[in-house]
């Protein structure tokens, strides 16, 4: 495979999963009036049985559960299984709430939010246009805190839970697809508990309807998809790319609150995300120039 081929087909992977990340709110609002819990709940059990099924294909079976042997990684695996479950809470509730506009808002400080997280926790340090960045993004979070009459909780919530998973994750021994493995399966307990309650107490919507049946387990596949698409492409394209794609999701997230779900946007909401796309626009120029330096150096190399 040349280098242009391998990078086309990197771009390729990289822009189809954050085209499905970005989907997947029409996905979750299609469950009509089901719990958000249960949707979480479905999407866990049918996560990991696709889980199951790819590492099969991938002969990873052995290196997945190694995980389970070291005492430290599996404690931060339970960790990082709590921050995902707690991040796809906030994220399906936020649907199921029609506020869905506030939610891509968090998927879009989230890169800010990681800025935030290797200053005080990997003790890294900001340059001017990351300064920059935050600085705006805080003035953008000001104005929205001001329209909406509080804090954007959810924005917030989806940040830092995202955030913090994510540095977990950097530090573990294992790929995203065998961490998600092991994640589901710790969650696995409680979230069968609850789903045999509804089932026993006659609450649940799955068997209730064929389409909606096949919907919940099709979670399975619309968490996974994106996943091995995402591997696919930080293999093959730089970071500095991958880092730029990323902002593909809140902002077909953002199109879908604003157009499709018709959610309100006064003047104070739009100067809020105004001033936080600038903080983007400052952030990703700084990872377009560190990546291009990085490459440099090691073309030099």
């Amino acid at each position: 495979m040349t280098t242009l081929t391998r990078y086309r087909t990197g771009l390729v992977y990289g822009v189809a999963a954050y085209v499905i990340w970005g989907l997947l709110p029409l996905y979750w609002g299609a469950m009509g009036k089901t719990k958000a819990f249960e949707i979480i709940s479905h999407r866990a059990v049918w996560s990991l049985l696709v889980c199951f099924i790819a590492l099969a294909f991938r002969k990873e079976f052995r290196s997945a559960f190694k995980a389970l042997k070291n005492p430290r990684t599996l404690a931060l695996l339970a960790l990082t299984s709590g921050l995902l479950s707690a991040n796809w809470a906030i994220y399906i509730w936020s649907v199921t709430v029609n506020r869905v506009v506030e939610a891509s808002l968090g998927y879009y400080i989230t890169p800010l939010v990681n800025v935030a997280f290797g200053v005080f926790m990997l003790r890294e340090k900001m340059r001017p246009l990351q300064w920059a960045a935050v600085s705006v993004a805080a003035i953008g979070v000001a104005a929205l805190t001001f329209d909406f009459g509080h804090l954007p909780w959810i924005a917030i919530g989806l940040a830092v839970s995202w955030g913090l998973y994510s540095v977990i994750k950097k530090s573990l021994p294992v790929t995203a697809l065998q961490g998600l493995t092991v994640e589901t399966l710790i969650a696995m307990f409680p979230t069968l508990t609850y789903l045999s309650m509804l089932q026993v107490s006659g609450d649940a919507a799955f068997g209730n309807s064929l389409w909606l049946s096949l919907g919940l387990a099709g979670a399975g596949i619309m968490t996974v998809a994106p996943l091995l698409f995402f591997n696919g492409s930080t293999v093959r394209l730089p970071l500095s790319v991958v880092g730029l794609l990323q902002y593909i999701t809140p902002t077909i997230m953002f199109i879908i609150g604003v157009t499709v779900n018709g959610e309100a946007m006064p003047l104070a909401r739009w100067i809020g995300f105004f001033a936080i796309w600038v903080a983007l626009i400052c952030l990703g120029s700084d990872l377009w120039k560190s990546g291009r330096a990085s490459n440099q150096g090691i073309a030099q190399s």
